[in-house]
């Protein structure tokens, strides 16, 4: 993600990386240990400080292993609830969640609508959600849609993450935040046509961007982050209308724009102040989710391909929430992420956190199975007097599932 972003994650994390995503944490065998005043919990994921982005990217790890099946490690799940505060809000990160959130807690509508559509997803928190969601629900602006903070203005990218976090919570669709998102999407006759603009300027003006174009095409679909493909559109070009577009139309035109700005690179481009513009993984993988939620995933294969080739280093790098992103983005196209450029996604990001329920009963079941069927085989060879010379280097890994 850029900075104009869905958590306050990236504004730690692009001094760091350049090409941001809300989640610029790495595992703790590639990154340098967290600070001494931080002591990780076990069920958290990631390995570095989370105190900017520990909701964001636990809610994404754990929404990533439920999108390919996995059941997540109670702990992990446990810990992500115990996050909440009384009134149903997230902040990005609390040291001591069994003290009161007071004054003090920053929290926020994008760490609390990631809890949602991670907690909603996993099950078992009904309690922790319907909190959470009257929490979003009071928190929206008169204008219909969501700030990053109680009270701010209205913005893409918060808006779309918590219309998100509504469906997800089983919410009827919300049309005026629908509408909202459509106001500010730029006609197609303007520069960056189709685009939606983060927020509109002082004096009213849209500007076309990238990042919270992508968030607010699943905003305008009423998606969340594991969206899936939807039914390709009669076109996929940008269109204007006379009358005031409708969200359906917006969300095509969107995604037109996002296939338009990468049709030639392939990928999106960050331009950070005072960095030299370059790639941007994280934006470019929920571009690619925002397309094929739209149902363009044809123009989204180019950029797709472009993540296999490139962005596995930038995920070993950045940690779990990338990762996630990118099994979003397989996931979306209709692809396996546990061959994603022949990478296994989801093995990659299990070994950030906790391991999932199903992968260590399959562990120990590859355990026991292994070592049954070696003394059955030791057995077998002595008594055939064929012997022991068994090459046990050679025999298959199991995939995880």
């Amino acid at each position: 993600m850029t900075v104009l972003r869905r958590s306050a994650a990236v504004l730690a994390a692009t001094a760091v990386i350049g090409a941001a995503t809300p989640a610029m944490t790495a595992t703790a065998a590639d990154d340098p240990s967290p600070s001494a005043s931080t002591v990780l919990p076990s069920g958290l994921f990631g390995g570095t400080d989370p105190k900017y982005d520990g909701v964001w990217r636990q809610s994404l790890a754990l929404l990533a292993q439920h999108t390919v099946g996995l059941t997540s490690a109670a702990k992990a799940v446990d810990w992500l609830a115990g996050q909440q505060c009384a009134n149903g809000s997230y902040a990005a990160f609390r040291a001591e969640p069994t003290v009161a959130c007071g004054a003090k807690v920053t929290v926020d509508t994008n760490s609390t609508a990631a809890a949602v559509q991670a907690l909603a997803a996993v099950g078992g928190h009904d309690d922790a959600v319907g909190k959470a969601v009257t929490w979003l629900k009071a928190q929206r602006n008169k204008d219909g849609g969501w700030g990053y903070s109680p009270g701010s203005p209205s913005d893409t990218n918060s808006t779309g993450v918590v219309i998100g976090a509504l469906t997800a919570a089983g919410e009827s669709p919300d049309k005026a935040a629908a509408d909202l998102l459509a106001k500010w999407s730029l006609r197609c006759d303007e520069a960056g046509g189709g685009g939606l603009a983060y927020q509109p300027d002082k004096k009213g003006k849209l500007a076309a961007n990238a990042d919270a174009t992508a968030a607010g095409v699943l905003g305008l679909l009423g998606k969340g982050f594991a969206a899936t493909a939807g039914k390709a559109p009669e076109t996929g070009y940008c269109a204007n209308s006379d009358k005031a577009l409708t969200p359906a139309d917006a969300a095509r035109n969107g995604a037109a724009y996002l296939g338009l700005t990468m049709y030639e690179q392939g990928h999106l481009v960050s331009a950070l102040a005072g960095a030299k513009p370059q790639p941007d993984y994280g934006n470019t993988a929920d571009a690619v989710v925002a397309m094929a939620a739209q149902g363009s995933t044809k123009p989204a294969r180019k950029p797709y391909a472009w993540l296999e080739a490139h962005a596995v280093p930038w995920a070993k790098q950045s940690g779990p929430a990338a990762y996630a992103e990118l099994i979003f983005a397989a996931h979306a196209m209709g692809a396996d992420p546990r061959d994603f450029g022949g990478t296994d996604l989801v093995t990659a990001l299990n070994a950030t956190g906790p391991a999932p329920a199903a992968a260590a009963e399959h562990t120990e079941k590859k355990k026991e199975s292994s070592g049954t069927s070696v003394w059955w085989i030791v057995g077998t060879g002595l008594v055939a007097g064929i012997g022991i010379g068994f090459l046990f280097s050679g025999r298959r890994k199991q995939r995880q599932p």
